[in-house]
């Protein structure tokens, strides 16, 4: 079973709905994926079917990307994080594990580290936690444009249109490559990133052109109760570029 954005399940928050899907069985522990900016939900299908044990799956999309509506504010990470935290809420979710790739892996650090809900495991994939990660991508994001981008990634473009109820590519990229380099508190976790104390379990692409090596060990050496994996062969994407020796990585640590 996988996500297929067939579901009507969604909360509004702040002038955005907010679309999440649930699969698997609601009585088992919670595992909430967040995905990556301009992803979706769905990006985790070639993933979730290779889960050794049974959870209570549930998927979220972030504001204004996949099913969800960007709604009258711009994203930040701060909204970002308000969003999920409210889900959890809603849903009465207790002692989640959150797996974020990317921009869902910041968010998950900066849930972590609010310690405002119950997070009995933390699995971030190429994520930066660190406005300084900024200092050698920063020119490369802040220069992507809704042009730029749907002519590298047509794809990601198509299943935005088809499936966001109030699709707008050149607003969502107005609003998206700010919070990518911003560098106030609504951004990065930084330094707050000491206060986590669930076990979690950093992974980076060995060849990730955004996420540098020394900033992902800093992160490790950061959080008490961390364990980090790198994984070669792959770049950004781990979860498409080796899916079976992540998972392989990720089962163990749930266990």
């Amino acid at each position: 079973m996988n996500f297929n954005h067939q579901s009507k399940t969604c909360i509004e928050i702040d002038s955005a709905k907010i679309y999440y899907e649930e699969l698997e069985n609601p009585q088992k522990q919670p595992l909430i994926f967040l995905h990556g900016g301009f992803g979706n939900m769905e990006d985790f299908n070639g993933i979730i079917p290779l889960l050794k044990n049974e959870y209570r799956i549930i998927g979220i999309d972030s504001r204004g990307q996949g099913k969800s509506t960007l709604g009258e504010k711009g994203l930040t990470y701060a909204r970002l994080e308000e969003d999920v935290r409210i889900i959890i809420e809603k849903l009465n979710l207790i002692n989640s594990i959150i797996i974020g790739f990317s921009d869902g892996g910041i968010v998950g650090l900066r849930l972590a580290s609010a310690k405002e809900i119950s997070i009995e495991k933390l699995i971030v994939i190429g994520s930066t936690w660190h406005s300084k990660s900024l200092e050698n991508s920063k020119h490369i994001l802040g220069g992507i444009t809704a042009n730029s981008w749907k002519e590298k990634f047509p794809k990601t473009f198509e299943i935005y249109q088809r499936i966001n109820p109030t699709s707008d590519f050149d607003k969502l990229t107005e609003t998206i490559i700010p919070m990518w380099i911003d560098e106030t508190e609504s951004g990065q976790p930084n330094e707050k990133v000491e206060k986590i104390t669930c076990p979690t379990l950093i992974v980076q692409g060995d060849k990730d052109f955004l996420v540098e090596k020394r900033h992902t060990l800093e992160l490790s050496e950061k959080i008490n109760d961390s364990n980090l994996a790198n994984i070669p062969f792959c770049g950004h994407e781990v979860y498409v570029d080796q899916p079976e020796l992540l998972m392989n990585i990720i089962n163990q640590f749930l266990i």
